[in-house]
């Protein structure tokens, strides 16, 4: 496996266990289809949760968030609009979040949760 990679399985994984801290369920991981794949379905309370997981070792190449452009956007939210038919019908709240971890290898990595980013 690339080092790229697995610092983003590793940033996913940092996020998740952040995120379940704060009380979310991990409902689906890495979820995909043919045209994309979402990092992280989560559920809190009665909202479904879609979080887009951005790594990076350092601030060098900028920060994580500026990864997430427009395009990016539309298309998490056809992702997330074909993750919820092919899961059934859900009754309350969905949300597209964006998480950015830096420094994801360190004791204590940094993380950033921005809520309903698109």
């Amino acid at each position: 496996m690339a080092r790229k990679d697995e610092l983003g399985r590793r940033g996913e994984q940092v996020a998740a266990d952040w995120l379940e801290a704060l009380g979310y369920r991990v409902v689906d991981r890495n979820w995909r289809c043919r045209t994309g794949e979402l990092d992280l379905v989560l559920r809190k309370g009665r909202t479904l949760v879609f979080a887009e997981v951005k790594t990076r070792s350092s601030l060098d190449f900028g920060h994580p968030f500026e990864a997430i452009t427009e395009q990016k956007g539309a298309r998490l939210r056809r992702l997330a609009a074909q993750w919820c038919r092919d899961h059934g019908p859900f009754a309350g709240e969905v949300r597209i979040d964006a998480v950015a971890v830096t420094d994801a290898w360190s004791e204590k990595p940094k993380v950033e949760h921005l809520t309903g980013i698109v």
